[in-house]
């Protein structure tokens, strides 16, 4: 992997998805695969936004004041959504990743649309204890799949009634313990070729900049606004996820 286009286009498409995730706390690996599938294939994608996610997520996951409140309630999600990525990783070549894809990117769609109109999906405390599990099995099985972390574990998140900062700051646990389990479930697997994780590890660095331009951005956002502006961004990732499945089916 040493042609400049490629190389260039790499930092550029990690420079925005920095941004993106700054801005709303989430969408560096579902931007960066939508756009790095256009050049690569998934698999070397999934390869290129592992030290980015990694990192960018443990810089998340450190800030906000919440970190103690976070591992104490949900480490059973958390724990749940890193064990089980090597089970989606290993169906990468036996399912139809497109139709899975183009669920997920539905999904996301129809969740952030109701969001947006006001509707929110609440959980009671009590369903905390078998919920998370279930949840967080579900986020690791997609995320060894498609190498997105969002589905179901951000509506999980949400519907717990975690606040503006605490949510971002969770989200950053469960992407940056879920990006680290999805490049130990490729490396043992084989599909992590040495040179692509170099440019990996230097994709991080326009990846920072990024988020730090977007979280600039959010510190000057009300919590109302930072909600319409998070869903929006959620739809528009659930979009696009959708449209590049039906345009690789066709």
């Amino acid at each position: 992997m040493t042609d400049p286009f490629i190389i260039a286009a790499i930092a550029l498409v990690f420079l925005l998805a920095g941004g993106v995730k700054g801005l709303i706390g989430l969408g560096l690996p579902t931007v960066s695969l939508g756009l790095l599938t256009v050049l690569l294939d998934l698999t070397t994608a999934m390869v290129l936004l592992t030290v980015p996610a990694a990192a960018t997520n443990v810089w998340q996951a450190s800030v906000g004041g919440h970190a103690r409140t976070i591992v104490r309630r949900l480490w059973p999600f958390m724990l749940a959504a890193t064990i089980t990525v090597w089970l989606g990783a290993l169906a990468l070549t036996r399912v139809d990743l497109a139709l899975l894809s183009g669920l997920l990117g539905l999904i996301v769609f129809v969740y952030a649309a109701l969001g947006l109109f006001g509707w929110r999906f609440a959980m009671p405390a009590r369903a905390e204890g078998w919920a998370g599990p279930l949840f967080g099995s579900a986020n690791g099985i997609l995320t060894g799949m498609t190498g997105s972390f969002v589905v179901p574990g951000i509506m999980y998140l949400q519907a717990i009634g975690l606040g503006r900062d605490a949510l971002v700051q969770a989200m950053g646990f469960l992407f940056g313990a879920s990006a680290l389990a999805l490049a130990v479930a490729l490396g043992g697997s084989g599909l992590f070729p040495r040179d692509t994780g170099i440019v990996s590890a230097a994709a991080l660095v326009p990846a920072l900049i990024g988020m730090a331009i977007g979280q600039r951005i959010r510190r000057r956002l009300s919590e109302e606004r930072f909600r319409r502006i998070f869903f929006v961004g959620i739809l528009a990732l659930g979009a696009y996820i959708f449209a590049a499945a039906v345009m690789e089916r066709l």
